[in-house]
């Protein structure tokens, strides 16, 4: 392994939103940084399944076949 060309690893503290810390190793900030999240696997849709509103989007699908539909017609 070349000597200095490897970034810093060193201790962190990460903050969650609900302000639960815990102590991480990461090549961001100095050591003894605290890396505030905003968002966080506690407080996120995609990981709490909230609640999502699905929309049409005005029929994506018969937009899509309506333009394409002559694309790839056989003879």
């Amino acid at each position: 392994m070349k000597a200095e060309i490897h970034p810093n690893y060193h201790t962190i503290t990460v903050v969650m939103t609900d302000g639960t810390e815990y102590q991480t190793r990461s090549t961001w900030g100095k050591e003894g940084d605290k890396l505030n999240l905003d968002i966080d696997p506690k407080s996120h849709p995609a990981w709490t399944g909230g609640s999502q509103q699905i929309l049409d989007r005005g029929g994506r699908v018969s937009r899509f076949q309506k333009k394409f539909s002559g694309f790839l017609k056989k003879d």
